[in-house]
């Protein structure tokens, strides 16, 4: 087992991840988290289940090593939501991008000697029983990556509140095309950061598993337009084995290795960092490599042309400018899914940065 993955199992009191909170050294909005998302009903049956001394799921935490002040943080993995509920129940200045809204009180439904009462109007004995309430935590090492941290967040939100349709199959598949896509995902997340196509919240909701998915599908099939029910399709027909998982991977890393070599100090800022435009720079340059929906067979992958970093530049200035034709430029501009306005940036790209399909 990798070291740096096996965490410290222990407990802490409430009143523990309190005085971290207050002391500014729990970190509950890490860059891998969801945003807040439970409403009023959700929290208000944590706080009775946590009062009536039912278990709750495992916290999990990673230690993050400031060697500035030399201390440590503690940053929620799993288990933000019901930190989040209990320390703003209990202390709601603790809390400090806490809006009106977040507010609440436990619901008559759940507890009729609550209801309605905030923490301080509660007698000791519940107080004392919220505060010293004991909550199994696993806490990883500081050695623990970023990449490491998002492959269990991946794992441990296979299930919960209003899951997207990645987070969904996430869920629903564990075999061969999920588990492709998953490590193609995770191996490049440096990526996605530098080029700034999708945002650490994103990427904490699997948009860019659902593109690599949909790249994958262009490399097959060719370009189709976005249907949620194709892609479930692709991941139902390939769980049990991906007969074509190492070509895909070879064929997918030398498309992504050329981007990176040849533009990738480019792309953030350009106007290719919004997810729909690198749809279609992917398809292109792969277009160009191996050529889209191509018979999956060993082949050397075409070089991209000379001057492709400059065109590449003066397409982005046209896109970001409006310098083209009405029905290309809305296409560039309303950046949906579907067919045409992707046919459209395909041409598009195909000519602006001199490139030819793949024999």
């Amino acid at each position: 087992m990798d070291e740096s993955l096996k965490p410290t199992k222990t407990v802490y009191t409430v009143s523990q991840f309190l005085d971290w909170q207050r002391q500014g050294t729990l970190e509950l909005n890490p860059i891998f988290q969801r945003r807040p998302v439970w409403k009023g009903p959700a929290k208000s049956q944590l706080i009775d289940s946590i009062v009536r001394g039912y278990p709750v799921p495992i916290i999990l935490l990673r230690q993050v090593q400031d060697f500035d002040s030399l201390t440590i943080r503690l940053e929620v993995v799993d288990g933000q939501q019901r930190l989040r509920t209990l320390l703003s129940y209990i202390d709601p200045t603790s809390i400090q991008d806490l809006e009106e809204k977040d507010r609440f009180t436990v619901r008559k439904t759940h507890n009729a000697d609550l209801a309605g009462k905030s923490f301080a109007q509660l007698t000791q004995d519940i107080k004392q029983a919220l505060l010293g309430y004991e909550l199994s935590t696993h806490v990883f090492p500081a050695t623990t990556g970023d990449e490491q941290v998002f492959r269990i967040f991946a794992r441990l939100n296979s299930t919960g509140l209003s899951l997207n349709e990645q987070e969904v199959r996430n869920a629903e598949f564990h075999g061969a095309f999920k588990t492709l896509v998953y490590e193609l995902s995770f191996e490049n997340l440096d990526n996605w950061r530098k080029w700034n196509v999708f945002s650490n919240p994103a990427i904490s909701r699997m948009e860019e598993a659902e593109a690599v998915s949909e790249y994958i599908l262009a490399m097959v099939e060719g370009i189709k337009g976005k249907s949620q029910s194709r892609i479930t399709n692709y991941y139902k027909a390939n769980e049990e084995e991906y007969a074509h998982a190492d070509l895909v991977r070879q064929r997918f890393d030398a498309t992504i290795g050329a981007i990176e070599q040849h533009l990738g100090d480019s792309i953030s800022g350009s106007a290719f960092q919004r997810a729909a435009l690198f749809y279609s720079l992917f398809a292109a340059i792969y277009h160009h490599m191996y050529g889209l929906a191509s018979p999956l067979r060993r082949a050397k992958p075409k070089p991209l042309p000379r001057g492709v970093q400059a065109a590449f530049q003066r397409a982005s200035d046209r896109i970001r400018s409006k310098n083209l034709p009405d029905k290309v430029q809305d296409a560039m501009d309303k950046a949906t899914g579907d067919k045409a306005r992707r046919d459209q940036r395909h041409k598009f790209l195909m000519g602006a940065l001199r490139l030819e399909p793949a024999n």
